[in-house]
């Protein structure tokens, strides 16, 4: 499976408090999507507001989009989302 991620800004959904971003496996485009809240508790963004969420993903972008591919490794070609409590038990 070859997964990669282009280099586009990630986009807020401020009703769903997540930063949606894309990947490509196999060639095919599929969301993935952190929310606010991992951004917070696990990559330093000091706030849910936009700009701050954008900041901790931007700095942590490489830890993020590694967690991805874990998660796409495991469950294929299907939308992730990356929850808080996902990063409490991720082993890198």
């Amino acid at each position: 499976m070859q997964i990669s991620f282009p280099q586009e800004p990630a986009e807020y959904c401020g009703r769903d408090l997540v930063l949606a971003f894309p990947a490509l496996v196999d060639g095919e485009r599929v969301q993935c999507a952190i929310t606010a809240e991992a951004l917070e508790d696990h990559f330093g963004a000091e706030s849910l507001r936009e700009d701050d969420v954008q900041r901790a993903f931007e700095v942590n972008r490489r830890a993020i989009e590694h967690a991805a591919r874990k998660m796409l490794q495991e469950l294929g070609k299907k939308p992730v989302l990356l929850h808080s409590g996902f990063f409490r038990f991720y082993d890198e």
